[in-house]
């Protein structure tokens, strides 16, 4: 079960780049990379399904009321990426946005859900509609709602 605090301790995005905005992120105490160019993001620790060890990852986002929303999409990959896997395994969840943190319950929007969300998602980031064109999955749309 992973909350806030496993942030600190989670093993890195094998994605080098992705691994090194992280480590910039939890360094400045989440104001920096935070924002660029008007595309915000935040970061997931997620609890490993087969080793129990938390893992951690840097996501754009988007909100829905009090809940953040992310997208599964691995640049279009035709499988899920390891985090949604491991969240659907064990749906708590660590998240900092900017400097705050807190422990979340992560769920898969629903088919109503998602086609609400997922046009403002593309606005945030076009690239999600090309990546959604490169393959044959429908792009998980999450919610990640706080806890505390």
């Amino acid at each position: 079960m992973a909350v806030a605090e496993d942030l600190d301790r989670a093993t890195d995005s094998q994605w080098d780049w992705v691994a090194e905005q992280t480590r910039t992120y939890l360094a400045s105490g989440g104001t920096e990379g935070h924002e660029s160019n008007g595309v915000y993001t935040l970061l997931l620790a997620t609890t490993g399904r087969r080793t129990g060890v938390p893992r951690r990852t840097c996501l754009i986002y988007g909100t829905s009321g009090d809940d953040f929303v992310v997208v599964a999409s691995k640049g279009g990959a035709d499988e899920d990426p390891e985090w949604l896997k491991n969240l659907l395994a064990e749906p708590s969840v660590g998240v900092q946005v900017g400097p705050r943190r807190f422990t979340a319950r992560a769920r898969v929007a629903s088919a109503a859900e998602r086609e609400a969300l997922w046009p403002r998602m593309v606005e945030i980031f076009p690239l999600y509609a090309e990546y959604a064109q490169k393959t044959e999955r429908v792009l998980p749309v999450v919610l990640l709602t706080p806890r505390d």
